[in-house]
């Protein structure tokens, strides 16, 4: 019901006319708002799709298990490379386990790349290996396998030099994605570069047919070891999960309903001051308190609104263009967080607008159409 209809007047026309009457300033508000829509949505977007990406390029490996250091990360480039390679070893001779495959992943710090180490002929055993589209396996110490999806992004040959780590590598083959890493290079070679002789990140392990047989037993030969089974894995590989991206969204988040706040608590602080004869008026004609406040709020909930609707599009605009222009970036924007992200918003512009819109209820009429 319209809280002025008893009053001789309409509340959704002066709303709407007090929304256009002020464009600069409407348009700032919906600009504040539509960006903590956008900062929200990206950062979150795009820290899940990186992850969730990962995760399945992991489970494409064909491994059952995945044993890694004690305290090491979910988040392989984490990790630290403490394990001793011969372990692998002592892991084969196991009757539950079929097949293990030692990984050092090593990472460029230029173009953040992940690297997988490997060791060719173990690697590929555990599923059906890699499906070339061009090239040969790795045979030289300088040899390169990357996916179609890099070679495509950084328009890749077989054959063509590249610089990774510091160290010139020749691209031997292209690769189908999804085998873990996106590079892939000798282990001996990437034990060499990182200083770390006979030592691995991790070993991929398939089990005989029981994988939680198969992961009881290498839990008694190594005790202490983080040894998961890949279903495990991939219900981790989420952000939620992951402590090194959890303050970094928290604090994004934190930022974007801040700035939304400030620009909405400014907006309507201002405007009630410029409005004081105005209100003034209403208050005379029998407007309650209640109402000016309704109708403040209602009037910023215009603006929410509207900031809500263009940071969506703006978002899923940027979406498609990181699509297009770097298809390895994966952004994924889950139901749930647009709609947490319209629920911060919202929260942000309706603190924003509470205190203008108490303040300018409480003005008493005498006084509020004296003021010049």
């Amino acid at each position: 019901m319209d809280p002025f209809s008893h009053k001789g007047f309409s509340s959704a026309g002066w709303l709407w006319s007090n929304v256009r009457a002020r464009p600069l300033r409407t348009a700032l508000s919906v600009a504040a708002i539509g960006l903590q829509v956008v900062l929200v949505l990206l950062v979150v977007g795009l820290s899940s799709g990186v992850v969730s990406e990962w995760g399945k390029r992991v489970e494409g490996v064909g491994a059952d298990l995945l044993v890694q250091p004690p305290n090491s990360s979910i988040f392989f480039a984490i990790s630290t490379t403490v394990m001793q390679e011969s372990a692998g070893e002592r892991m084969e001779k196991l009757p539950e386990v079929d097949a293990v495959a030692p990984v050092m992943v090593v990472a460029d710090s230029r173009s953040l790349d992940m690297i997988y180490g490997i060791d060719y002929a173990r690697f590929t055993a555990l599923s059906k290996g890699f499906l070339f589209h061009q090239g040969r396996p790795l045979e030289k110490a300088d040899d390169l396998l990357v996916d179609d999806i890099k070679a495509h992004s950084r328009k890749l040959s077989v054959g063509d030099r590249i610089n990774l780590i510091g160290r010139e590598f020749t691209v031997a083959g292209i690769v189908a994605h999804g085998k873990g890493a996106r590079f892939f290079i000798p282990l001996a070679t990437a034990q060499e570069m990182a200083g770390t002789e006979k030592r691995v990140s991790m070993f991929y392990v398939r089990s005989m047919g029981d994988t939680e047989k198969a992961r009881q037993a290498l839990v008694k030969l190594l005790p202490g070891h983080r040894i998961r089974s890949m279903a495990e894995f991939l219900t981790l590989m989420n952000s939620s999960n992951l402590p090194e991206l959890k303050p970094f969204i928290r604090a994004m988040v934190a930022v974007g309903v801040t700035i939304s706040f400030l620009v909405v608590l400014l907006t309507m602080h201002t405007m009630v001051l410029e409005r004081t004869r105005e209100i003034g008026i209403l208050k005379a004609m029998g407007a309650s308190r209640t109402d000016i406040v309704v109708q403040l709020v209602s009037e910023t909930l215009v603006m929410a609104a509207l900031g809500i609707v263009l940071g969506l599009g703006v978002t899923f605009g940027i979406k498609g263009i990181l699509l297009r222009a770097v298809p390895t970036l994966t952004v994924l924007i889950s139901a749930e967080w647009v709609a947490r992200s319209i629920a911060l918003a919202l929260a942000a512009t309706i603190a924003g607008a509470i205190y203008p819109a108490l303040r300018a209820s409480s003005y008493d009429p005498v006084d509020a159409l004296a003021y010049e």
